[in-house]
């Protein structure tokens, strides 16, 4: 088994040929840190609207470095925190409407890469999540209710049969399926789109470690990068930058593949219309069927190292890849003499609340987008869609939406968001044991974690 290498999905194309690093004083209009998912949709959408735009991206390792060559390629339509939050403040409708953007970005996505011929092993097959105890099922129908009281959702309740029939997990009692997702390879879309932007006239620095971000000026190991917009899309990595410490928690992430499984295994769990895979765990899973077929799976492994540090290149714990192991037999014992072929770690962005946020203070020409909390693949789309109105001084549909210069207080100090991290998931982890030893209700014990965390 590989254990890091950054992904198996870098490792299944191959890491990118290296750019150059930036050195000495420059000058852009646009600079850009973070050459993610979030980077790279901002540079193509400036540079199609307006394309004499000197655009700089500057990147700390490598082009999908982060959490865009890393995650479990799903393209969903998911509000990160939740649509609901939103309506206190700006109103249902508006709440409505940013889940109506979230469903169009899932298209936008793939519409582009048609456009641009970016083979990305694309295929919509809507999102698929599954309760196999009494206690995910309880909220599993709530949630169904819930969904059905607003537009724009396209839930489907799918009772036992009727699941099992579309994906067959063992257990199975319930599940809910809407159309707005699709499964993709994060590091073809990441690269290739990297090339798209670079023939737009974009350019990528990599290799390029960014200290300070002031007013109309980067500062990096070995120089300066002026420019009238400076944008920040660093994600997971945000609190390494002087002064973002506490700004947003770098959690872990953890994923394993297996090897790729016979026709006849297929044929047993009926998994073949890209469908991406969910459970109504508090620690939860996700999955995919890849293009060469395999199960890629994850979930939180160790979700949060002292400090707020992040890995290099992914290595994973072998207790967190034997529990991946243990979630993959469990709900697919057919793969149960199935190999692992690689296991890797990345980290995401959260918010104090929960809540993913994208922004631009006109004065000092400062923006940001990011606080995904693992639903950025579709999120950083739309990021850069709205990146773009904002530095053009448009008013749009997009600049409009409740997300749109959200902010929140920042993480407690250390110890204590350690202490409260570490304990918080444990006490996660424990609810879902005993849900699965026969517990028919939520535990109060996660109940009052997601009180403490802030978690919807």
């Amino acid at each position: 088994m590989i254990n890091g290498h950054v992904s198996h999905w870098w490792e299944h194309i191959g890491l990118p040929e290296a750019r150059p690093t930036l050195t000495g004083h420059h000058t852009a209009d646009v600079a850009i840190v973070g050459a993610g998912f979030t980077g790279l949709w901002t540079a193509y959408y400036l540079a199609k609207a307006q394309p004499g735009l000197k655009i700089t991206v500057v990147e700390s390792r490598h082009v999908g470095y982060g959490a865009s060559g890393r995650n479990g390629g799903w393209l969903t339509n998911t509000v990160t925190g939740g649509r609901e939050r939103y309506v206190k403040s700006h109103g249902r409708s508006a709440a409505e409407a940013f889940q109506d953007a979230m469903n169009r970005t899932v298209a936008e996505v793939i519409a582009v890469c048609e456009v641009e011929g970016i083979d990305a092993d694309i295929q919509q097959g809507g999102e698929f999540e599954v309760a196999y105890t009494p206690a995910q099922e309880h909220r599993l129908r709530s949630h169904a209710k819930a969904e059905a009281q607003w537009a724009h959702t396209d839930t489907k309740l799918l009772e036992a049969s009727e699941a099992s029939a579309k994906i067959n997990v063992a257990g199975t009692r319930a599940a809910l399926w809407h159309p707005h997702a699709a499964r993709i390879h994060p590091a073809k879309l990441v690269k290739a789109l990297a090339e798209v932007v670079e023939q737009l006239g974009v350019t990528i620095y990599e290799n390029t470690h960014v200290t300070t971000i002031r007013p109309r000026q980067l500062e990096f190991e070995g120089g300066t990068l002026n420019a009238e917009f400076i944008l920040r899309a660093t994600e997971g990595f945000t609190s390494g930058i002087k002064g973002h410490k506490r700004l947003w928690l770098p959690m872990n992430s953890s994923m394993i593949a297996t090897e790729p499984l016979s026709q006849g295994i297929w044929d047993e769990l009926n998994w073949s219309q890209g469908e991406v895979l969910g459970d109504f765990a508090h620690v939860y899973m996700y999955a995919q069927r890849t293009a060469d077929d395999r199960i890629a799976i994850g979930g939180r492994g160790v979700p949060y190292k002292f400090g707020s540090r992040t890995d290099t290149d992914g290595q994973t714990p072998q207790v967190t890849v034997d529990g991946l192991t243990e979630v993959l037999h469990r709900m697919f014992p057919q793969t149960a003499s199935a190999r692992v072929d690689h296991a890797w770690s990345g980290v995401l962005g959260v918010p104090r609340d929960w809540a993913a946020t994208v922004g631009l203070d006109p004065a000092t020409g400062l923006g940001w987008a990011g606080g995904y909390v693992g639903t950025g693949v579709a999120t950083t789309n739309l990021s850069g869609r709205t990146l773009r109105d904002l530095v053009l001084g448009d008013c749009t549909e997009l600049t409009a939406l409740p997300w749109v210069n959200h902010r929140v207080r920042q993480w407690e100090p250390e110890p204590l968001r350690w202490i409260a991290t570490k304990g918080l998931y444990a006490a996660y982890g424990k609810a879902d044991r005993s849900e699965l030893d026969g517990r028919s209700t939520t535990s109060p014990i996660a109940r009052m974690a997601d009180l403490i965390t802030g978690k919807p």
